[in-house]
């Protein structure tokens, strides 16, 4: 009797198991949705590549070089047909002006004028600098009004800008050009994000049925070691090896060619203020299951604590990747890092950790349209960001407190519904340290929306390098942990406000940061295996 009891506990228990095996199995089944379910929206943005000559007030300092030669790197979003926002990076190549970079936003109005000639007029604000004597706060402004040709989405064109620092020294007025490449954003609402679908015979003329696009994020770690006539700002020989972080996009063209922008900044080596920006092309000469070797050429700009000189750099490299999976590799690389115009010289080794996505189509290069997709959460955000009581320490050993309000860029991705990545880059535009500017990665946390789905708290904790402008972050690490609200507008776009602390663990910096800002928050699709 016993016996039979215990026999049938154990088939009531298998019972039980299987049928939950059976109702989990059930679940994530119907968790996936047929693709042709998901809507879809293009935005036809631009990449500008300008070039403006700035005059330089040589009259008040008769040392300085007389012109500036400035690069502006743009990524613009449309509103309608004649509208367009967008957010700018900018950086000295010739002169003497060498790690000036700045940080900026922009609206703007583009108009036909006749067949293929266009009517292009934009305002830029931002913040940065370089030598603070000459920028001060780092506030400037930078009207743009002229003419453009396009074809094939293709265009290049010519303005008369006005360059301002307003509460510094610089002030010009020339002609500038620029070259614009097209770049296609496909998305989908947001409150789609982290869905699983099939692809059940899409129809030809379904939204989702391109190529996908592969690329690539990459949090880089490098060491510079300067040789040559290397020099410090105080012209003596730079012989430390830099430290710097830094971050890298990709975006292939085909299997083997890539686009790339990266930016670094330093943590140690020298005091914090050095940093660089570079566009390029990279091409891989052989790939395998595991192993990918790769090429690249970058050009683009450094500088800060280094001595004068203006700013244009190359930088040749070659690398390994070993994929951990389809989505996760590590890297290493080693380059030459050399100013055209100027005395700094290093070799680099370096390794990194990429994220891999092909997104924003179901096609890919093995023609493998069975695939299932996944559709990932990214937030896009500008914030104004203020620090208060902000150690500064100034030759010769003066030391003293100022308020900054920062100009900030904010990347969010999300690993889940609740956690997610962070990379911020932010510049000074206010408390007499034009100049300074920050890198950050991190995680974040976030809550479900509550309140009729209106509010979300968050809890964001990141780490980074900044400096510049006698701000007393020592060699650069700083850690800022900060919480805040999310309070959705619409389905893509909200405001966010946070407040924390902002610290430098071998500096004197321990200041208390309140930001406001907008986001805007899309869903993309992923190839998911």
């Amino acid at each position: 009797m016993i016996v039979k009891t215990l026999i049938n506990i154990e088939t009531t228990k298998n019972k039980l198991f299987l049928f939950s095996f059976l109702l989990l199995f059930t679940s994530f089944t119907f968790s996936q949705e047929n693709l042709s379910l998901l809507k879809g929206k293009e935005l036809h943005n631009k990449v500008r590549l300008n070039f403006i000559p700035v005059q330089m007030p040589s009259n008040k300092f008769p040392d300085l070089k007389p012109t500036m030669g400035m690069m502006g790197l743009h990524y613009q979003m449309p509103f309608n047909d004649w509208l367009y926002g967008g957010a700018a990076m900018h950086a000295a190549l010739t002169g003497d002006q060498g790690g000036l970079f700045t940080l900026g936003v922009e609206l703007g109005i583009n108009k036909q004028l006749y067949r293929n000639l266009y009517f292009d007029a934009n305002f830029h604000f931002g913040g940065g600098g370089g030598y603070r004597i000459y920028v001060n706060d780092g506030a400037f402004i930078n009207p743009n009004i002229g003419l453009q040709y396009k074809k094939n989405n293709y265009s290049f064109g010519v303005q008369y800008s006005h360059v301002n620092f307003y509460s510094g020294e610089i002030k010009s007025n020339s002609v500038s050009f620029f070259l614009e490449i097209p770049s296609l954003l496909r998305f989908s609402n947001y409150d789609t994000a982290h869905q699983n679908f099939i692809n059940s015979n899409l129809s030809s003329n379904n939204f989702w049925k391109r190529s996908t696009v592969k690329n690539v994020q990459q949090v880089r770690f490098d060491f510079f070691i300067p040789f040559g006539k290397s020099k410090k700002d105080d012209r003596t020989p730079l012989t430390e090896t830099l430290y710097v972080l830094g971050f890298e996009y990709q975006k292939y063209l085909n299997e083997n060619t890539f686009l790339f922008a990266h930016t670094d900044a330093i943590y140690k080596g020298l005091r914090a203020g050095f940093m660089d920006l570079f566009i390029g092309a990279g091409y891989h000469p052989y790939q395998s299951k595991y192993i990918n070797l790769f090429t690249k050429l970058g050009i683009g700009a450094a500088g800060g604590r280094i001595a004068p000189e203006g700013g244009l750099m190359i930088y040749p490299s070659i690398g390994m990747d070993l994929k951990l999976s389809n989505n996760f590799a590590l890297s290493g690389h080693g380059g030459y890092y050399r100013a055209l115009a100027g005395d700094l010289e290093a070799y680099t080794l370096g390794f990194g950790v990429k994220y891999i996505g092909l997104n924003g189509g179901t096609k890919t290069s093995s023609n493998n349209e069975t695939a299932t997709f996944k559709t990932k959460g990214i937030t896009l955000s500008i914030e104004n960001q203020s620090y208060f009581n902000v150690a500064k320490k100034d030759p010769p050993n003066k030391i003293y407190s100022v308020d900054l309000q920062l100009l900030a860029l904010q990347f969010n991705y999300d690993l889940t519904k609740n956690i997610y990545l962070i990379g911020e880059a932010g510049f000074a535009y206010e408390g007499q340290s034009g100049g300074y500017a920050h890198g950050l990665v991190g995680l974040g946390f976030k809550t479900n929306t509550f309140f009729n789905n209106k509010l979300n708290a968050f809890l964001d904790l990141t780490a980074g390098a900044a400096g510049g402008a006698g701000v007393d972050t020592d060699e650069g690490i700083i850690i800022r942990p900060t919480a805040g609200l999310n309070y959705n507008i619409t389905n893509n776009f909200s405001i966010t406000a946070s407040g924390g602390k902002l610290y430098s663990p071998f500096g004197n910096v321990k200041s208390t940061n309140i930001n406001i800002g907008f986001n805007f928050n899309f869903a993309s699709l992923s190839v998911s295996k």
